[in-house]
């Protein structure tokens, strides 16, 4: 079986999971879009991937039950970082991060319901060194460069936490990430499937009860301190799957199916495990 991971700090505790109890699991690392792009194709079997992505493929797909990646509140590694206050833009031009569906569906979501904005929305690269382009007024980022942004904020920039602006809206939390495999592979290998998601929620498991190991794993490559990234850990980013969550999840869906951001809401359909 192979297993695709978002290879971001939000699933840390997972990837160190991964490095010391789940060995023998073939493993392709890369940021959302790729993933979702694999896993459309068939060339990865199951993956943590975008949750919007789970909408798009949901007649190929069953949702993996208890683990995902969520935030009750601000998420902290979601930023619209602007050159203008959040509620003057109108139809300026804003950057997408070309990493992630989730985010860009949801920031489009919160700009027409909660400002009445309808930008121009351009998907391509962007960076920590240089968060808007000449051309643009705000634009999105996620991840680790977005959380670098949150947390060492930029001068001359206002910057807005896409789950704090979700919350606002809708009161919910908020399920940036499922874990979802091919029905395809659950029908043809049932066993080998249950087999490898036992050995995934071992892995993660492991890496959220030696969060302190994981963190320090990373610190030598990461522009983060030990402290910043315990609080985002387990703090601001959750991992568990509850029903309060896949409620929110549903009205993430309404809300993208109803300004056709995707084709219709998709019905929430689990892997027997």
């Amino acid at each position: 079986m192979i297993i695709g991971h978002i290879n971001f700090l939000n699933v840390l505790p997972l990837a160190y999971g991964y490095a010391h109890v789940a060995k023998d699991l073939q493993i392709v690392r890369g940021v959302p879009t790729f993933l979702n792009g694999e896993l459309k194709a068939g060339r990865i079997d199951l993956s943590n991937i975008s949750s919007i992505e789970y909408a798009r493929q949901s007649d190929e797909l069953l949702i993996l039950p208890k683990i995902c990646v969520r935030a009750d509140d601000a998420v902290t590694s979601i930023v619209l970082v602007s050159r203008k206050p959040i509620e003057k833009i109108r139809d300026e031009k804003i950057i997408l991060t070309e990493k992630s569906a989730t985010a860009q569906r949801l920031l489009k979501i919160i700009l027409h319901e909660s400002y009445d904005a309808a930008p121009e929305y351009v998907t391509r690269a962007v960076s920590v060194e240089e968060p808007v382009d000449d051309d643009a007024t705000a634009a999105l980022l996620i991840g680790d460069d977005a959380l670098q942004i949150f947390l060492h904020r930029p001068k001359n920039f206002y910057v807005y936490d896409i789950g704090s602006e979700w919350k606002k809206l809708t009161g919910r939390q908020m399920v940036y990430a499922l874990w979802a495999v091919r029905k395809k592979f659950v029908a043809s290998e049932p066993e080998t499937f249950r087999a490898t998601y036992k050995k995934i929620l071992q892995a993660f498991e492991f890496g959220i009860a030696h969060k302190a190991d994981a963190i320090n794993s990373v610190l030598p490559t990461k522009p983060f301190t030990f402290d910043e990234l315990d609080k985002y850990l387990g703090g601001a980013i959750k991992w568990n799957l509850t029903a309060e969550s896949l409620d929110a999840l549903k009205i993430y869906y309404r809300k993208a199916a109803a300004l056709k951001l995707i084709d219709a809401e998709p019905a929430l359909e689990f892997a027997d495990v």
